[in-house]
């Protein structure tokens, strides 16, 4: 039977760089889809997948992050005294538990990889999962979120979990892309895993898309291994060295999956995740007609 995931890291590091010069002093992660920060929808989708514990691996100029999963005294008792009590239960029904937050530091830019590995000694030696926080997630047919449905094929499979998504065969080349082995359906065994191929050399057009479980094995890979594309520690090379040990399958995310660490993507989800909230979809609906005529 395989270990039960209960801890979670989420690389929050990152510049921002796509998004510019709305991340020069707020974090990327805090921009809000709708009416919450991108990061809390990956808590969100977390705590759906029994998630307990929560790893942030962040960097200089995102203490914000820490003071969004703390208390804030001032503003809870501004309304409870105004009466706004649905807000103030709101916030607390999204404040972690004492004690399940962790904060660690990657102190230079060295790559996704490097920032997993920074959560080693908060994880230990079980099992986790890792959501990067620039990808939000809505369900699809199967109505859970994308991480529920990776610790679902881990608690089926064991080994290391990778979502994965359908894209154009012409995309390929602008992501990481896995090869299929014996098919299960929603998943499949992982043969390998090819990061960025050159166009027409893909060996499917499904791409890694920003959740996983991994083993703890990984951090001992990702301490050696050599840095890849832009000098830095890849976690794709560090999964391809682990491969050659352990099982990897893939699960065929039934959702869909929004990048907004790039424009396209964060406009995008604004509108998905309004669209998919019936306090806000009429409303949001008829402005949206408006723009779209008015074009």
């Amino acid at each position: 039977m395989s270990q039960r995931i209960r801890k979670a890291v989420f690389p929050v590091a990152g510049l921002g760089t796509r998004v510019l010069p709305a991340t020069k002093s707020i974090p990327k992660e805090m921009l809000t889809v709708v009416d919450r920060p991108v990061l809390q929808h990956c808590v969100d989708e977390a705590r759906e997948a029994g998630i307990e514990h929560f790893v942030f691996v962040t960097g200089r100029n995102k203490a914000v992050i820490e003071d969004h999963f703390d208390m804030s005294y001032e503003l809870e008792d501004t309304l409870t005294k105004r009466g706004k009590m649905r807000e103030y239960e709101a916030l607390m029904a999204d404040l972690p538990a004492a004690g399940a937050t962790s904060f660690t530091r990657q102190q230079a830019p060295l790559g996704l990889g490097h920032a997993i590995w920074c959560a080693r000694d908060i994880i230990g030696d079980e099992p986790f999962a890792v959501l990067l926080p620039d990808m939000i997630t809505l369900p699809g047919q199967r109505g859970s979120k994308c991480l529920a449905q990776c610790i679902e094929a881990h608690e089926k499979h064991g080994g290391n979990i990778i979502a994965v998504e359908e894209v154009p065969p012409q995309d390929t080349h602008l992501y990481g892309v896995v090869s299929i082995g014996a098919d299960h359906g929603h998943t499949f065994a992982i043969n390998a895993m090819v990061e960025k191929p050159p166009q027409g050399s893909a060996p499917s057009n499904l791409i890694i898309s920003g959740r996983y479980v991994l083993e703890p094995e990984i951090f001992d890979i990702l301490a050696h291994v050599e840095k890849g594309a832009g000098g830095e520690i890849q976690l794709t090379d560090g999964m391809k060295e682990l491969a050659k040990s352990s099982n990897f399958y893939g699960v065929r995310f039934d959702g869909k999956t929004y990048d907004t660490g790039s424009k396209i993507g964060f406009l995008a989800a604004n509108v998905a995740f309004a669209m998919a909230r019936e306090d806000i979809r009429p409303g949001f609906l008829n402005e949206l007609k408006k723009i779209v005529g008015a074009g």
